[in-house]
């Protein structure tokens, strides 16, 4: 932690030659992007909180961070005797950050920010705000640069094209849909600064971030041409070839800040990911909407479905042989939350097509598994034993999709409370996945399904119930998902398309105890249509057992147990022709039915 205190008196020496009182240092990067790159980890470096979410708020004398349910436990122990506060959002009395600003500040003071790094919707609520409480706003001071000297360089990963047999669609026939939105709208330009749907629009892919396959750019659509702000050095030649068939003019990175102020309006941004300073230099005639790609990316096609069911198949038969292997071995040799965590991965390379994680492995055994998004380090790296509770939440990012999946391994005795409160929470995960709806339905109308049995006994799980996934992008995508009330900087509650892809995680976290999570993907399928409208329904893409060892059937209804009999009855047939002998033999007994 001394560094960290070493950090934060370097960055008030700075603010107080800048002569700024408070400092907000959020976790993103230029393009609004949840998970960063080593270069934008500004947050991290100078709080040591390592989760994905917050925002620290330095000022002369104190700092804070705000975080959410998911990050509590963590947050609290990575914050201990740096002087900074844990900011608890969503929990009453929390201040909001502006509001925490100006109980510090004195008239006249000023706050500041990089406006690269917090997008246009964002300046404007703390600048309306700062201004009426009469505080001066410096939207666009990098002190980061100043102080942090050994930063990082930014990725400079080669690209490669994501051929058509994976996406369904050629890049022109994705040029010609946005345009057509563009020419509804009354736009000549669209600007957009998010790189997974830049990433999706032009079929590019590359290695920029991890867990994250695809490249730090912009790109300016015009009516008929597109500028890409991109180093052209990084392009594959396939993907130049593509560029230029299509009229694509490939530009350098940061050229787009001065272009920008060229740009044929009116224009269409998108205020709730592109960043201020950007925006800023745009044309005032501007159309401000969601990017129209948002939901084109998320409601997949017919060839990316059927790629994303076998690459749900690979991963099942990886997290099934983990799971063989882990049940088999604990306490017969030496493992640990990180060593298992490997081992998965291994068993991940082995599939085809395979290219990386989708997101860092949670390995999280007994207590530690009640921070919903541990993550394991050689100091907190817990050794297993045969008894207790083992949470892996993995995923994997191959040629032909994305997948994201948790099971809870039961590794010996556990408690009655700990099957108790696994059964629970698998009672309201099987709930959900059975949804059928009509039409129109957003995941705040089906939330409760997955809440329930958890409510029922004033008990609840601090984070959204699911969230959409992308194909081969960001494992967490807008605009689907599942939560019981909107939040709206999370884009999550959109109606629910065909097409659209989810994950279906509730859980149970007893700080000191244990944590419990299931969690499958699922897709939106359209059922039957009558006078009563489109029903829809949810089909199932992951296939992996859930441990019987950890339920008791006492608990569940007689329809929980047929839905989970037969969702074991495919489990067997789907992945048992892709094991070992010995391990499709242990997967039939894994998968028997039960009974109350």
């Amino acid at each position: 932690m001394d560094n960290v205190v070493e950090r934060l008196a370097k960055l008030r020496k700075a603010m107080e030659e800048a002569q700024v009182s408070a400092y907000i240092i959020p976790t993103s990067d230029f393009h609004d992007t949840e998970y960063v790159c080593e270069y934008f980890a500004a947050r991290k470096y100078f709080s040591g909180f390592t989760g994905s979410a917050g925002t620290l708020v330095v000022l002369k004398n104190t700092a804070a961070l705000w975080t959410d349910g998911r990050y509590f436990i963590q947050a609290a122990k990575q914050l201990e005797n740096s002087g900074i506060e844990l900011m608890k959002m969503g929990v009453e009395g929390t201040p909001s950050i502006e509001e925490y600003i100006v109980s510090h500040l004195q008239k006249g003071e000023t706050v500041a920010f990089d406006g690269r790094t917090i997008n246009v919707l964002e300046a404007r609520r703390y600048e309306r705000f700062f201004k009426g409480h009469d505080l001066k706003v410096e939207p666009s001071l990098d002190l980061i640069s100043k102080i942090w000297t050994d930063r990082p360089s930014l990725p400079d990963s080669k690209t490669f094209h994501y051929d058509v047999k994976y996406t369904g669609k050629e890049m022109d026939e994705k040029l010609k849909e946005v345009r057509q939105k563009m020419k509804e709208e009354g736009v000549s330009s669209l600007v957009l600064t998010k790189i997974d749907e830049i990433a999706w629009l032009y079929n590019l892919r590359a290695d920029d971030i991890p867990f994250f396959p695809v490249a730090l750019a912009y790109t300016i659509v015009h009516e008929d041409s597109a500028d890409l702000y991109i180093d052209d050095s990084r392009l594959d030649e396939q993907s130049k070839a593509l560029f230029e068939k299509n009229n694509v003019s490939i530009k350098p990175y940061d050229a787009i800040y001065e272009e920008a102020k060229e740009v044929k309006a009116p224009v269409w941004i998108d205020a709730t990911s592109i960043n201020a300073t950007l925006a800023n230099n745009l044309p005032n005639d501007r159309y401000e909407a969601f990017s129209p790609i948002i939901l084109m990316k998320a409601c997949k096609n017919s060839i990316e479905i059927a790629n994303t069911k076998e690459a749900h198949l690979k991963d099942g038969a990886a997290c099934t042989k983990f799971m063989y292997w882990i049940k088999q071995n604990v306490g017969q040799e030496e493992m640990s939350e990180m060593s298992a965590a490997q081992h998965l991965q291994a068993l991940r390379k082995d599939q085809p097509l395979y290219l990386e994680d989708s997101f860092n492995t949670i390995s999280a055994y007994k207590e530690n598994a009640a921070m919903m998004h541990y993550s394991a380090s050689e100091d907190s790296n817990a050794p297993l034993k045969a008894e207790g509770m083992l949470l892996v939440d993995s995923g994997g990012h191959y040629l032909d999709g994305t997948t994201d999946i948790t099971r809870t391994y039961v590794l010996g005795p556990i408690t009655p409370e700990e099957k108790f409160w696994f059964t629970k929470a698998l009672r309201g995960h099987i709930r959900l996945e059975r949804a059928k709806f009509l039409y129109g339905c957003r995941g705040i109308n089906l939330d409760i399904l997955a809440r329930g049995p958890l409510w029922e006994l004033d008990m609840d799980y601090q984070c959204g119930t699911g969230h959409g996934v992308g194909h081969l992008l960001s494992v967490h995508e807008a605009p689907n998902g599942f939560r019981w009330k909107i939040v709206p900087e999370r884009n999550d509650s959109a109606i629910l398309e065909e097409g659209m892809i989810q994950s279906n995680e509730p859980g149970v976290y007893e700080e000191g105890k244990f944590g419990i999570r299931h969690e499958n993907e699922m897709v939106v399928v359209k059922g039957n249509k009558n006078k009563y409208g489109q029903f829809m329904g949810l089909d199932t893409l992951t296939f992996v057992p859930f441990d019987l060892d950890g339920i008791d059937p006492k608990l569940m209804l007689d329809d929980e147990i047929e839905w989970l009999n037969d969702y074991h009855r495919q489990v067997y047939e789907k992945i048992s022709p892709r094991l070992s002998k010995e391990e499709a033999i242990w997967l039939k007994e894994a998968t028997r039915p039960i009974s109350k």
